[in-house]
């Protein structure tokens, strides 16, 4: 007996998907689907860790905390291109980016970092894919967050924008603290976060 997939499931239009089409996928699609090249890209089930680790930076008292004109958002796309459409674990964008209660994805202009929180399915993706997208598209800074030895490990980047490419700006263990326009000092602790 063979199992009946929905019609999301089956390969797209031949010209591949576009962002826009992301908006209108049946009720009964996973609840977080990105577009990588014109292609759906579903998540697995997340990790205990992924889900500790964007709580705890998207927590108002331990996490990232931008200046006013600034909030920190999680789990919506950003629009890079026709066929381009990921969806990082956190990003921090201009305040009024959120005005729109609608809206289901961000313009790059109005990101200005963004993570993600890597997870096995995802290592190539957000190690080499997704990275490559964020800096062509003029998103500033970026961090990769790892489990390593059952601790997080956050690598932070900068977009060096002459050759639009990010460059390393740290290795972090025990304590979050760089500069993303502003300063950031979060303890990477997750058995805190959960006293």
């Amino acid at each position: 007996m063979t199992a009946a997939f929905p019609e999301w499931f089956y390969p797209g239009p031949p010209d591949g998907w576009t962002a826009d089409m992301l908006d209108h996928l049946p009720p009964d699609a996973p609840a977080h689907v990105e577009l990588i090249d014109g292609s759906l890209i579903m998540r697995s089930p997340q990790t205990n860790f992924h889900m500790l680790m964007v709580n705890l930076l998207v927590d108002r008292d331990r996490g990232i905390r931008p200046p006013g004109h600034l909030a920190v958002a999680r789990e919506i796309s950003i629009t890079l291109g026709l066929r381009q459409r990921p969806e990082p674990d956190v990003l921090v964008v201009k305040k009024e980016a959120l005005s729109d209660l609608r809206r289901t994805s961000y313009r790059p202009e109005e990101v200005q970092l963004v993570v993600e929180v890597v997870s096995p399915d995802s290592e190539e993706r957000d190690r080499l894919t997704k990275p490559i997208k964020y800096s062509d598209a003029g998103i500033r800074y970026l961090w990769r967050i790892e489990l390593e030895d059952q601790e997080p490990v956050a690598y932070t980047f900068e977009l060096e924008p002459s050759v639009k490419a990010y460059v390393p700006t740290g290795i972090h263990r025990k304590r979050l603290t760089t500069y993303v326009g502003f300063e950031v000092d979060i303890d990477l602790d997750l058995s805190r976060f959960l006293d």
